[in-house]
């Protein structure tokens, strides 16, 4: 996962309340189609927003729980 994320484009929704650390998800893949992609908030509602959204879209997505108010998720798209 670490080689993953030294190459991924990283989304700082740190102190971002949902729904925006998803819509700032979007706003990169659409950005930047195909890649992968960083995602760190601290809303813990980004859990459901973020993996609901990735399963939609069969994008793969792993998300590590850095502390009670840290949440990283890594997005293949």
């Amino acid at each position: 996962m670490n080689d993953l994320a030294n190459s991924a484009v990283i989304i700082d929704a740190m102190g971002k309340p949902c729904p925006m650390p998803l819509l700032m998800l979007k706003r990169a893949i659409k950005n930047k189609s195909g890649g992968i992609f960083l995602l760190k908030s601290s809303d813990p509602h980004s859990q459901q927003d973020v993996t609901r959204y990735c399963s939609m879209h069969q994008m793969n997505c792993n998300m590590t729980k850095i502390s009670d108010f840290e949440y990283h998720y890594l997005i293949e798209s």
